[in-house]
């Protein structure tokens, strides 16, 4: 699996360069283009999850005891931490972005019916593991509901009622839009009640989150690093991006409003990486300080990482329904939210029971991703050769961009 990890990853950095060299000042536009603000929301907010906002406070030692992990000794763990959530790995989303945005509507390699539904078993697998990883973190930040370890049943409800939620937004675009812009807000709201609660008060140390910021910069001094996978748990992480990545590139290629293919890359890079960064100096001071977090703040917390599922959740619905024609036009609104929330509270349970993991779906990614090549190199070069623009439908489109956010 190592092997094939790390031959996905040199490919996927190999063909970004081949994008920039042939593509690079291309303008991308969306079948739906929305402002850029409104493009980083439904990109930040979709291609994130409840991670971001549970996992870093349980890392952070982990990537301290370098006597345990001597491979972590090269830097500082919140370095680690930002290596494994921001800037390098967003070029997997701007590959897939940049593919399904310029490429896709002329190979129409995903049009293929077996490549369909293995990329659509991606994402409805990769649903799922993202409502597992809500269940199986709520014990932790919910303590006063039950014993701090044990999956009690109403996390199963808190999950469920995730899932309903998000099965009912994805009926309508509209939804999905207003729901990424609403998380964006809310994640800054929360970063503020964070910072206040760790650096103001009768133990100011508002300089410590200027040095937490610079303790990350660390990372780009590092960055090789990162590139190949560290260890397992590293593995784990980088399979975890390439299950994310096509399915998060095919929805939001939707919504690029014009930009260059530079500045697709360089917005995708940078823009999720800002608040990531702000994100985790906050949350590092808590473990550093050792600042208790229970109650109002942990409450918060999951509250935020519950939005977060539902926003990735209603994206990644509406995105396998559309490919699938599984859409509420053809159901009903009814059936349509019956049949979906049904599957994905199964394959939710199944993840729980470890009978699917998330490396063999990303593992699966990676297959698609030498296919695709493959079948453009020796069925379509001419194609891929000519292709000069995003399709001239979008074009048109353009004209009519949203005049919201």
């Amino acid at each position: 699996m190592t092997l094939w990890l790390n031959a996905g990853i040199i490919f996927t950095l190999l063909a970004i360069v081949v994008i920039l060299v042939k593509w690079g000042n291309v303008k991308c536009i969306g079948v739906t283009p929305v402002r850029l603000f409104t493009f980083i929301a439904i990109l930040f907010t979709s291609g994130l999850d409840v991670g971001l906002i549970m996992f870093p406070l349980t890392e952070f030692g982990g990537y301290a005891n370098i006597a345990a992990n001597p491979e972590y000794a090269f830097t500082n763990p919140i370095a680690i931490e930002f290596g494994y959530w921001g800037f390098l790995i967003w070029g997997f989303y701007f590959l897939t972005c940049f593919y399904f945005c310029v490429v896709e509507p002329k190979v129409k390699f995903f049009e293929i019916p077996l490549v369909k539904f293995i990329n659509n078993v991606v994402i409805i697998g990769t649903c799922a593991f993202t409502a597992f990883l809500l269940l199986s973190n709520l014990p932790w930040y919910l303590p006063a509901i039950g014993d701090g370890e044990s999956i009690i049943p109403t996390f199963y409800f808190v999950v469920f009622a995730a899932i309903c939620f998000a099965v009912y937004s994805s009926t309508d675009i509209k939804y999905v839009r207003l729901l990424s812009i609403s998380t964006t807000w809310l994640f800054i709201a929360l970063i503020g009640f964070m910072w206040a609660g760790a650096f103001l008060g009768s133990d100011s140390q508002i300089a410590a989150f200027t040095h937490n910021l610079e303790l990350i910069g660390s990372y780009f001094g590092n960055i090789e690093h990162f590139v190949l996978p560290l260890n397992e748990y590293h593995e784990f992480y980088l399979f975890w991006w390439f299950a994310w990545s096509i399915m998060i590139g095919q929805f939001t290629s939707r919504f690029v409003g014009g930009l260059r293919t530079y500045q697709v890359l360089g917005a995708m890079l940078i823009f999720p990486s800002i608040p990531i960064a702000v994100w985790f100096s906050v949350i590092y001071q808590y473990h550093e300080a050792g600042i208790p977090t229970t109650g109002l703040k942990n409450f918060a917390m999951a509250f935020v990482g519950i939005v977060f599922v539902i926003n990735s959740l209603d994206s990644l619905i509406r995105l396998y329904t559309d490919n699938l024609n599984l859409t509420v036009k053809r159901f009903g609104r009814v059936k349509y939210i019956a049949m979906n929330v049904a599957m994905l509270s199964l394959l939710t349970l199944l993840f729980k029971l470890e009978f699917l993991q998330i490396q063999w779906v990303g593992a699966l990614v990676i297959g698609l991703f030498f296919s695709c090549a493959f079948f453009m190199l020796y069925r379509k070069p001419k194609t891929v050769k000519n292709i000069d623009s995003s399709p001239e439908d979008n074009e048109i489109d353009f004209t009519k961009i949203d005049s919201g956010p």
